[in-house]
């Protein structure tokens, strides 16, 4: 599980950032993890910012996830961080909270070791290619590996955004894309092989 942040007065809040190229879909995915929240009574702001390009260039969108009410809406140190391109991890992985998690597509990342951070690789772009035949659904391939590294929000309930928010043609393959994105980050969490970052360097993926 991430650490959680907390904001004014003793407030558990959780800050996220996804990051990546335009194109990717990090939009979207923050988009279901925030209405994944709401449904479940929690305080959310999401946020998203594109470089100049609408495809290729920087992406990144931001979600807050609080038990009160939120009153700073800006992400200022991110306890979980997810990279899908390797100018988002150079940018943004050491700003996550000391503590925190980073989550990286491990075919599109090469990670140094960051001290005090858990790094997790996983191959999402890979997975949703090899797996589900659809590349574009990596996107959702890390979001269930998010749910399951970081406990934000529960798995139901992100399911449940996408049955609300995605046309129906291609809602059991993202419900497919969701469920490889969790039992990929189960087998890193739960193998042999799961260690901390820093020093001895990031979880790798077995899959």
């Amino acid at each position: 599980m991430a650490e959680r942040s907390t904001g004014t007065a003793g407030e558990l809040r959780h800050e996220i950032r996804l990051s990546g190229s335009g194109g990717q879909g990090i939009v979207l995915a923050a988009t279901l993890l925030a209405d994944a929240a709401v449904a479940t009574g929690r305080e959310v702001i999401a946020t998203q910012s594109y470089g100049p390009e609408a495809r290729g260039g920087a992406s990144k969108a931001e979600v807050i996830i609080a038990d009160a009410q939120i009153d700073y809406p800006e992400v200022s140190a991110p306890s979980v961080t997810v990279c899908l391109s390797q100018e988002a991890f150079d940018t943004y992985a050491e700003q996550t909270l000391p503590g925190g998690l980073v989550v990286y597509d491990d075919g599109l990342v090469e990670a140094p070791p960051l001290p005090e951070r858990r790094l997790v690789a996983l191959s999402f772009t890979r997975l949703a290619e090899t797996e589900l035949g659809k590349a574009i659904a990596a996107n959702i391939v890390m979001l269930g590996a998010l749910q399951a590294l970081s406990g934000v929000v529960d798995a139901e309930p992100l399911a449940d955004a996408v049955r609300r928010r995605l046309p129906a043609r291609i809602v059991e393959l993202n419900l497919k894309a969701l469920q490889l994105g969790h039992d990929a980050a189960e087998r890193v969490t739960s193998g042999p092989r799961r260690r901390r970052s820093g020093a001895r360097g990031p979880v790798s993926n077995p899959a």
